[in-house]
């Protein structure tokens, strides 16, 4: 026998689930419905959905798409995406989550009101969320994703920090201090991390390290799945990233071990389930 448990702080966020229930439901009224670049970091799930009808494109196919729906996933989009979906008759499906929207809305307020202020983004910049944020500041905002990256801001000019929803909190915090001391004029710090994902990194490092065994469930290009199985393999070695049930090897498990599955905020959790019971079946 082997016990197999899956993590109960796992899965998909608030913000993927109600960018998945919007897909569904125009998907179930009937509606030729595209979503702009993958809904969710997830092979498996992009693939369900694209069974049930939806399409995904990127930005340079949406005039040559012949869906009258687009929807804008979780991570949002800049201002000049709507423009062009506007601009080509597209019904537009808004399904940014409301913390980046919010995060949105903040940084364009600043850079409105605060023009000689340098706005600075704590993130990855070639990631979705993040070319939408600096999107908000007609592409003038600078994107740091490490501390080495800090000298390309002007020491001289004010700062406004602002970071990515999913980035971790302690390389938050680092990059703030950089930029303080850094700096010979004024930095605001706006820690606009979302709680919702940062308070993931304790609970999976105690689930994964209560186990015999740990198998972390993600898509390959999930930047938060690389970010949390990170943080279960350093808490137990015996931690294995697979995204779907055919890439599980039995020589990890032995009979009588404790066995966990968890995954990222793009994990779906019948893909969790999925890979329970296969491990199950194994023995």
């Amino acid at each position: 026998m082997i016990d197999v448990e899956i993590d109960i702080h796992s899965g998909f966020c608030f913000g993927v689930v109600r960018a998945i229930d919007l897909a569904e439901e125009h998907l179930r009224q009937g509606h030729d419905i595209s979503s702009l670049g993958q809904m969710v970091h997830n092979a498996e799930e992009v693939k369900r959905l694209e069974e049930m009808g939806m399409r995904t494109i990127e930005n340079n196919a949406i005039k040559t798409d012949s869906n009258k729906y687009t929807l804008i996933r979780a991570h949002g989009e800049p201002p000049t995406t709507y423009e062009n979906l506007r601009n080509w008759n597209k019904t537009i499906v808004d399904a940014t989550c409301p913390i980046v929207l919010k995060l949105q809305e903040r940084i364009k307020k600043c850079f409105g009101e605060q023009p000689e202020t340098q706005i600075v983004i704590y993130g990855k910049p070639s990631h979705a969320e993040v070319i939408g944020l600096v999107g908000q500041t007609k592409n003038t905002a600078i994107v740091v994703s490490s501390e080495a990256d800090v000298s390309s801001i002007d020491k001289t000019k004010p700062v406004c920090l602002f970071s990515q929803t999913t980035m971790p909190l302690d390389g938050f915090a680092r990059i703030g201090e950089a930029i303080k001391a850094n700096s010979s004029s004024t930095v605001e710090v706006f820690d606009t991390i979302c709680r919702k994902v940062s308070n993931r990194v304790p609970a999976i490092r105690e689930f994964a390290s209560s186990k015999d065994v740990c198998v972390f469930v993600s898509g390959k290009n999930s930047s938060n799945g690389k970010m949390l199985y990170t943080v279960a393999k350093n808490a137990n070695r015996a931690t294995y990233r697979v995204s779907h049930p055919g890439e599980i090897s039995k020589d990890w498990f032995a009979d009588g071990m404790s066995v966990g599955v968890c995954g990222a905020t793009s994990t779906p959790q019948w893909q969790m389930e999925k890979v329970k019971t296969y491990i199950e079946r194994l023995f």
